[in-house]
């Protein structure tokens, strides 16, 4: 596996997460992002499947993956 770093979130208050890598092997997208921990989300995604998890991944972070961006090399924030 080779990860490429695509972006992080440059609005994130821990300067952590989100961000998003890229496995051009294995053509996945890698995501961190907020885990969900509220009832109410809870209530509506249901249970994570074992070895899933859902996260919540802010729609300002699309402009990182390629097909969306449109020039298929990302936009960069360190």
């Amino acid at each position: 596996m080779s990860l490429e770093f695509l972006g992080k979130d440059p609005d994130s208050d821990d300067g952590q997460s989100p961000t998003v890598w890229v496995d051009r092997e294995a053509d996945v997208y890698v995501i961190r992002g907020w885990q969900i921990a509220d009832a109410e989300t809870r209530a509506v995604v249901g249970d994570d499947p074992p070895g899933e998890l859902t996260m919540r991944f802010p729609r300002r972070m699309m402009r990182f993956f390629e097909e969306v961006n449109g020039d298929g090399q990302g936009t960069h924030v360190p």
